[in-house]
């Protein structure tokens, strides 16, 4: 006996894409959201209203999960963090922004496959050190670097970090996705083990880390030839007026 299932309640995903491309506030995006697909649900509103205050009971605690390390992070960058890394950088002289991302690649993707995936991120890692320290690196090279290149060196630090934790969590047993996965598959009659999903997932990993780290050659090289062509070019410039004045002179 077929049982029909009503897909209503699945415009609460609808709610939230709009609610994104409007760019509403995203509490607001959230709670209508909710609303809606209890609604859809022929949830009453007595029910709605718990759930709602039965998850927020649940992760009242987040935002000073969150909060927390931003201020910490922000205390130390207002004590010289950000200078200190770039200082650092700039005295080892082989040190380019590619070669450092490219470390930091490789760090970032096997302390994620063993499930430390807070040693990472973006206001941890990423604005403080790293991509300070892809600058410094860069203009202990070629001198003062203009903004649109440290744009790009900020973007390149910030997705070699995403790549990493993406590909390297995947290798990780206990991973959500993992669980989320074999659960389903059991659900559907296959049985997989969580371990056998972890171990294929190393290849695609590897795959993403050469991948991404040619990329990060790459951008080396694109440094290379335009900033060294900039300074040549400044150079020249410079030259022919300098020789001018010393024969005023």
């Amino acid at each position: 006996m077929q049982t029909t299932v009503s897909l209503w309640p699945l415009i609460g995903v609808a709610v939230i894409i709009v609610g994104f491309l409007l760019r509403f506030n995203p509490m607001l995006i959230v709670a209508v959201a909710a609303i809606v697909t209890g609604l859809a649900a022929h949830f009453p509103p007595e029910k709605i209203l718990a759930e709602i205050g039965t998850g927020f009971i649940k992760t009242r605690n987040i935002p000073l999960i969150i909060l927390l390390p931003l201020a910490v992070i922000g205390l130390l960058e207002r004590h010289g963090l950000r200078e200190r890394a770039q200082a650092w950088i700039a005295g080892i002289k082989a040190a380019t922004a590619g070669r450092l991302l490219i470390v930091y690649l490789l760090v970032r993707e096997l302390t994620a496959a063993v499930g430390l995936t807070g040693l990472g991120g973006h206001p941890q890692m990423v604005r403080p050190l790293i991509a300070p320290m892809a600058e410094g690196a860069t203009e202990t090279r070629f001198g003062k670097i203009s903004d649109a290149v440290r744009f790009k060196l900020r973007a390149f630090s910030a997705a070699t970090d995403n790549v990493g934790l993406f590909f390297g969590e995947d290798i990780f047993v206990a991973f959500g996705a993992i669980v989320l996965m074999t659960t389903f598959l059991k659900e559907a009659g296959i049985i997989v083990e969580p371990i056998h999903v972890a171990v294929w997932g190393i290849p695609t990993a590897i795959s993403a880390f050469i991948i991404h780290g040619f990329r990060l050659y790459l951008l080396d090289r694109k440094l290379e030839r335009e900033l060294r062509g900039n300074a040549t070019s400044a150079g020249a410039a410079v030259s022919p007026t300098q020789s001018a004045a010393g024969d005023k002179a």
